[in-house]
């Protein structure tokens, strides 16, 4: 089965040193999927990263946010990218598509839970976390994190560090659902105090419920701070 070999793959490589052979393959493997997906997302435009949990269904507020937030989203002209599993994924691309916009989706191999939605214009899979990752932040104007669990917190956290290190450029991060992330919320000013954190790093977050309200902080955020141009290469067969 090729998810359980991808999954013994990762594996192998996080288990410590393996032969020199392995570890030189497992480079190849992974710059071909990086490129691989820079041929695939260059173009799609400025997109707004959706993050979220994939365990939602259709009757869930979360849900019906992520959709609204997709649809939005896309009518603003914001191609929308997720990492086009079900859930809140496939909710906001759901939206997205619905809207008549660009609906992208960076898909990884998992035995559960992982399966690809039908609401994609576009999809590139990898075989790797990080490499989704990287090209699920690379391509991104702005960050709309909703409820989720272990990974999403992942997501979150690596994108501010990103942007509070300033790898990233001061994107715009929004955080659907205060009474879900209230403990969040609670240690800002904790980690403020401490001072692990500087008190200007609170403001790289917007937590809101309301869905306007999000949406209107990422485009306003935009489009006082940047002018998106593109230029396509003769040399790669681009146009």
């Amino acid at each position: 089965m090729v998810i359980k070999r991808v999954i013994n793959a990762n594996a192998q490589f996080l288990s410590g040193p393996n032969s020199r052979g392995k570890e030189l393959l497992f480079v190849f493997k992974v710059f071909f999927q990086f490129i691989r997906g820079f041929r695939k997302l260059h173009f799609v435009g400025p997109c707004i990263t959706v993050f979220g949990s994939a365990r939602f269904k259709e009757d869930n507020t979360y849900y019906q946010q992520a959709y609204q937030i997709g649809k939005s989203l896309s009518e603003l002209g914001f191609a929308v990218i997720t990492g086009g599993g079900p859930g809140i994924m496939e909710a906001a691309n759901k939206g997205a598509y619905d809207g008549g916009g660009e609906s992208i989706g960076c898909t990884i191999k998992l035995p559960k839970e992982q399966h690809n939605n039908p609401y994609m214009t576009k999809f590139v899979s990898f075989d790797y976390f990080f490499v989704r990752k990287v090209l699920l932040t690379k391509y991104s104007y702005g960050f709309i994190v909703m409820p989720g669990g272990f990974g999403t917190l992942d997501e979150l956290f690596e994108t501010l560090t990103l942007i509070q290190t300033g790898i990233l450029n001061n994107f715009p991060v929004v955080v659907m659902g205060t009474r879900y992330y209230q403990d969040v919320v609670e240690l800002l000013p904790k980690m403020i105090q401490d001072k692990t954190i500087s008190p200007d790093d609170q403001h790289l977050i917007k937590f809101t419920d309301d869905v306007d309200e999000a949406i209107n902080h990422i485009s306003t955020y935009i489009s006082k701070n940047y002018k998106v141009r593109y230029k396509a290469s003769w040399m790669l067969g681009e146009r």
